[in-house]
């Protein structure tokens, strides 16, 4: 007994030396040496993204293309074999980039095999990727794990990547995740990549975005400004604040 225990401590030691060692640091989003790519997010392919109820799933896709708008971030579109049931990518994307690479890969799966989409990937010259695509465990599992490899940086945002069945949603995120893939939301992207609302952007221009986007963040904010701008406290709210709001 006193040696399985001694083999099960030191086996728990490795295990936790080789986890701290593979383990992928927390990075800063830098909207100075960062790209967007809109990855496959096309009006056929919306159909097999069945983790999401729907409406949200296609306001996500639309948050997570404007964020290259409001960061001023360059932007990279590819579709997959779009002349067949996958279709083109939403004209609400295509109208926010309307000069924008658009690369339509002909047969590419992943689509860091297209020659022309790493052609561009590289000319960005950015080391960090902000990625979300259709379905998440092909279009984007697969270049993210691609780019990886290649020594990027990549933030695959899970909320702008969509699948058959949370279960595969699910184990490709793992899949990502254990390749050093950053797993984040689109209000994480945003906040890191204003990282201060004095910065610019800051709060003039993301708290419209957030507004339209984002709407639980977008309404607290329209519910203080109504509350600054009526200026009155309903009995009883004034004993739920603070002492130092309380008096003032």
């Amino acid at each position: 007994m006193k040696t399985s225990a001694v083999l099960c401590a030191a086996f728990g030691l490795i295990s936790t030396a080789f986890g701290a060692r593979d383990a992928v640091p927390w990075e800063r989003i830098d909207k100075n040496d960062s790209l967007l790519l809109i990855l496959d997010l096309q009006v056929g392919l919306y159909q097999l993204a069945r983790d999401w109820d729907p409406t949200l799933y296609y306001q996500n896709i639309l948050a997570h293309a404007a964020i290259g708008k409001l960061f001023d971030l360059p932007v990279i579109m590819s579709t997959s074999a779009q002349q067949g049931p996958n279709g083109p990518l939403p004209k609400d994307v295509l109208d926010m980039y309307p000069t924008a690479p658009l690369i339509r890969r002909q047969g590419e799966v992943d689509a860091w095999d297209n020659v022309e989409f790493k052609a561009a990937v590289k000319a960005a010259n950015k080391s960090q990727i902000i990625v979300g695509g259709i379905t998440t465990d092909v279009c984007t599992t697969f270049l993210a794990l691609s780019l990886r490899a290649e020594g990027y940086s990549v933030f695959a945002n899970v909320e702008a990547s969509g699948t058959t069945t949370p279960f595969i949603r699910d184990v490709s995120n793992s899949r990502m995740q254990a390749a050093g893939v950053q797993l984040v939301s689109t209000f994480a992207i945003v906040c890191d990549l204003m990282r201060d609302w004095r910065n610019t952007p800051g709060s003039p221009e993301v708290l419209p975005y957030l507004n339209r986007y984002f709407p639980v963040y977008g309404q607290l904010a329209q519910a203080h400004g109504g509350a600054i701008e009526n200026g009155t406290l309903i009995p009883g709210e004034a004993e739920l604040l603070p002492l130092d709001n309380a008096a003032a």
